[in-house]
């Protein structure tokens, strides 16, 4: 047995104290590792950087000293009997990925804070989780879905795992929380919410249940496990989830919770119920069916793979439709979403140039690593995973007049692959969906995944009886999705964003080909006067309405110290806003195949 034992030791400096006994050591010398990224999140973190102090001892009490190998190995010399390391995790990282410690809650991800025994992953493990001293904290309790051995009634205690990849499979939360439970196929559910908040947990536990009982109803069944849980972390601002085998982490603004009383799925409600949906179908799609580059990590260096555009575009299709399919939302609002997607994805350039499988296979060092230039340079696997996912099922569902679908996909790798813990090999998902619809998908594949072609979704929408319309954008909050009532307004541009803070207009992003980039504008550069005056967002946005076209504008900006003059000429905004509603004249056909799409229009 390897036994953690994990102390909050000192909320107020974020350190986490864990002790880890081997009772038998690898003879020829053991070596410690913690890993350098999670599962579900590829970029590399490093979280080693985060162990700030490391001792060990033998049994017999007396010291013994490791050489680090590597950023994140420890290796010990021979020993003949057990060994103890005790070693100090800071932890202030608010996000889903790492581990966190204050006066208010305590959350960590096992690859955060429980070392890696090298030779001894599948052995099982003691786990003992403690409360922080002193009587403040009395009133905390913890939540995890580690398998409980003796524990408090508040959840501090005795837990195991089956070995190291069980380990790290649950986040863990404690501290003074709001709980709402419901059950799905036999299986209790738990939601956890920490971070100040009022509200409306009941309405929470009974909606998430219709949304989680449409992936059960889509897949046929539930994956075994004891039970699932919903770990939210509420801040006043924030967004953000991670899934794992029985659990997902959110982080979430705490305003888009509902209210009691209000019985409306606001816009920001909308959004976290998006949120539980994606992270919730992750429970088959990359937790069960994986990818065999990631199955196959020990999470020291990067796991390529050309297919996180399946495992996280097809998810990001799901979510929000199974708002829609469970009745949580209209089909108009589920159509404002997929508007305001498109929008996304067209108004970069960067998705020209970067294919799917590129996106994909570069996550680690372009997706997770935007820079001022990301738009020109890179797409989103999620988004326009979304949209190609979109264009499969539309596709499939016309041309087999819906004996098929995406959905028939899903579930067949959900029985090969998700219930046989089988990885998915590379380039497999391709062939199942030929193999279970008889089309021929290899031309939409080749040009929609490997190539860098848009899917043609304004005929296939039209199929299902939805308009769609690209238009030129309000202002740069427009992102689409305003239906048939969006006024028809061509406004200028410069071609870039911006925002405004501390009596600062700065450009985040310069477009290629836009006038800023024409003019010789970059990222960072400061405006301080447009057209001659003060420079702010207000007065650009109103010079840009009032500009005559093909006349320069002179636009003064600051680039590091040094001021510079531009001119710049303004054009019209371009045709990159979508809007999609419900056809009032589509015909029986369209309306029925809308139906059975949709489920709920």
């Amino acid at each position: 047995m390897i036994r953690y034992e994990l102390q909050p030791a000192d909320p107020e400096a974020h350190l986490y104290e864990v002790a880890l006994t081997i009772g038998s050591p690898d003879p020829q010398g053991q070596a410690l590792t913690l890993p350098a990224w999670i599962f579900g999140s590829y970029l590399i973190r490093d979280f080693a950087r985060h162990i700030i102090s490391l001792t060990a001892t033998r049994s017999d009490g007396s010291a013994v000293a490791p050489t680090k190998t590597d950023k994140q190995t420890w290796r010990f010399p021979k020993l003949d009997g057990p060994l103890t390391v005790r070693y100090q995790v800071y932890a202030w990282d608010l996000s889903v990925r790492g581990a966190h410690l204050d006066q208010t809650h305590g959350y960590f991800n096992g690859t955060s804070v429980f070392l890696r025994v090298v030779g001894a992953e599948a052995h099982p493990c003691a786990v003992a989780i403690k409360r922080p001293r002193g009587n403040s904290f009395r009133h905390w309790a913890l939540a995890t879905t580690l398998k409980p051995v003796n524990r408090d009634g508040s959840g501090f205690g005795d837990y195991k795992a089956d070995g190291y990849w069980d380990l790290i499979e649950h986040p863990t939360e404690m501290g003074v929380f709001q709980k709402a439970e419901f059950a799905l196929a036999d299986t209790p559910h738990e939601i956890v919410v920490s971070g100040r908040c009022r509200t409306d947990m009941k309405r929470l536990g009974e909606d998430l249940q219709k949304v989680c009982g449409e992936h059960v109803r889509m897949f046929g069944e539930l994956p075994q496990m004891p039970k699932y849980l919903f770990l939210a972390m509420l801040a006043g601002d924030g967004y953000g989830g991670l899934e794992h085998t029985q659990s997902c982490s959110l982080l979430a603004k705490r305003s888009d919770l509902p209210v009691v009383g209000d019985v409306s799925v606001t816009k920001g409600y909308r959004r976290f119920l998006g949120l539980c949906s994606h992270e919730y179908f992750h429970l088959w799609n990359v937790k069960r069916i994986r990818p065999q580059p990631i199955a196959a990590s020990d999470l020291s260096a990067e796991a390529y793979t050309r297919q996180l555009w399946i495992f996280e575009g097809i998810t990001s299709y799901y979510d929000d439709l199974a708002l829609a399919r469970s009745g949580l939302i209209t089909a108009q609002e589920y159509l404002d979403l997929v508007s305001q997607t498109i929008s996304r994805v067209i108004r970069g350039s960067g998705r020209r140039k970067q294919s799917m499988a590129e996106s994909s296979f570069d996550a680690w060092t372009k997706f997770y690593k935007q820079d001022e230039n990301a738009p020109n340079a890179v797409v989103s696997y999620y988004a326009k995973g979304a949209l190609i996912a979109l264009a499969l099922d539309l596709i499939i569902r016309l041309q087999t007049d819906h004996g098929e679908s995406l959905d028939s996909v899903m579930r067949v790798l959900w029985q090969r692959y998700g219930k046989t813990d089988k990885p998915l090999p590379e380039g497999e998902f391709e062939q199942i969906a030929e193999e279970v619809t008889g089309l021929s998908l290899d031309g939409f594949f080749r040009h929609t995944v490997y190539g860098t072609d848009d899917p043609m979704l304004e005929s296939l929408l039209d199929a299902f009886g939805v308009c769609y319309r690209l238009r030129a954008a309000h202002d740069q909050n427009d992102l689409g999705g305003a239906g048939k009532q969006a006024p028809e307004k061509a406004g200028k541009t410069i071609g870039a964003r911006y925002y405004e803070a501390h009596a600062e207009l700065r450009l985040t992003h310069v477009f290629d080909g836009g006038p800023a980039r024409d003019a010789g504008l970059s990222a960072g550069d400061v405006l301080v006067a447009v057209d001659g005056l003060r420079a702010s967002r207000t007065t650009l946005e109103d010079v840009l309405e009032r500009a005559l076209s093909d006349t320069p504008i002179p636009v003064h900006a600051f680039r590091r110290d040094e001021l510079m003059a531009f001119q710049v000429t303004p054009a019209s905004a371009p045709a990159d806003t979508c809007d999609l509603w419900l056809n009032p004249d589509a015909g029986e056909k369209k309306r029925l195949r809308l139906k059975e799409w949709l489920g709920n229009p």
